[in-house]
């Protein structure tokens, strides 16, 4: 009896010092889902993203001290025009609270090409009408399947490479010019480097963009671009020295009906560019006339000012920019 007891104290021991045995849960478990990802939303081609856009409004209030002549500066637009558009007959008067339409004078946003966010320049590839083979079912399409025919191709039109059978006459053939080039290099030389008329310093890219900039005369620049407080830059000089166009162009304005410029003269270049000339002492062109870069348009004065200079500016779509950007 004394064993069987001591037997049963041991295997009640045994069993205190085990541990439990562990609960496995094989109940199936969701497993968690990666974060959606936004794919990036593409810059359709011909969509504005704001460079080069036209900042300039459909209409204008006419406020108290303005005139068209003044308001046709501050859009880049010759006064004429603005008063043509407007049915306003001379001398152009114009009244405070005056709505004047602009609309037509704004430019045509670009549908060929787009820019993205990054700023690379998209453009649609040229293509040729897609061509759709006669028989457009598959060689795996099930016979009881209709045929596709939404489905096209588009044939890349240039460029266009031309395959040339093997011979010792095509190898030693010298590599044909570039197509895009209007110089012929012939083999061993050179393209000549680029040249530029007499005293020009500045060109601009293409388009609107390519016109070619000549300092409007000589002297020490005394006043530099700033936005807030000087919209060009001003060039000191003797009374009577030549004013000359910075480019070719046709004269919009020629007077002094804008306070603060004295006698002055404004040239439009394009649809984009115009350039001012103010201060002078003589003006020897007329309004409509067509100047060609380096000609004579004026003479330096004071009028309007303390000093004797040239006031210079260039404006891009009414907006004045600097300067020296352009003639540097």
């Amino acid at each position: 009896m004394r064993v069987f007891t001591s037997f049963i104290i041991l295997l009640l021991t045994a069993c205190a010092s085990s541990p439990p045995a562990p609960v496995i849960d094989r109940t199936p478990q969701s497993q968690p889902q990666p974060p959606a990802v936004k794919p990036p939303v593409p810059n359709p081609v011909g969509k504005s993203t704001g460079v080069d856009k036209d900042w300039r409004p459909d209409s204008h209030i006419v406020k108290k001290g303005e005139t068209l002549f003044g308001i046709g500066l501050q859009y880049g637009i010759d006064y004429r025009e603005i008063a043509s558009a407007n049915n306003i007959a001379p001398p152009y008067p114009v009244q405070i609270g005056q709505k004047l339409d602009l609309s037509s004078f704004k430019a045509a946003p670009a549908v060929e090409s787009g820019v993205t966010e990054d700023g690379v320049v998209v453009t649609p590839m040229k293509t040729e009408p897609a061509v759709v083979a006669d028989n457009p079912v598959s060689v795996n399409q099930p016979a009881n399947e209709k045929p596709i025919t939404s489905a096209v191709t588009p044939v890349l039109s240039e460029p266009k490479a031309i395959r040339e059978p093997y011979s010792l006459q095509a190898m030693n053939r010298p590599p044909s010019p570039d197509p895009t080039s209007t110089v012929a290099i012939k083999p061993g030389e050179t393209k000549p480097a680029e040249t530029k008329p007499a005293g020009t310093t500045g060109t601009t890219a293409t388009g609107d963009e390519a016109i070619t900039w000549a300092w409007p005369t000589q002297g020490k620049v005394v006043t530099s671009f700033n936005e807030a407080t000087n919209k060009g830059i001003d060039i000191a000089g003797e009374t009577g020295q030549a004013i000359i166009a910075a480019s070719a162009g046709k004269v919009i304005y020629s007077g002094s009906d804008l306070r603060g410029y004295g006698k002055l003269v404004i040239v439009k270049h394009n649809k984009t560019y115009l350039s001012v000339y103010a201060h002078n002492s003589k003006i020897v062109v007329k309004e409509g006339q067509n100047v060609v870069a380096g000609q004579k348009i004026a003479e330096m004065g004071n009028t309007d000012s303390t000093t004797t200079k040239l006031h210079f500016e260039i404006r891009r779509l009414g907006k004045s920019v600097d300067p020296t950007k352009y003639l540097n």
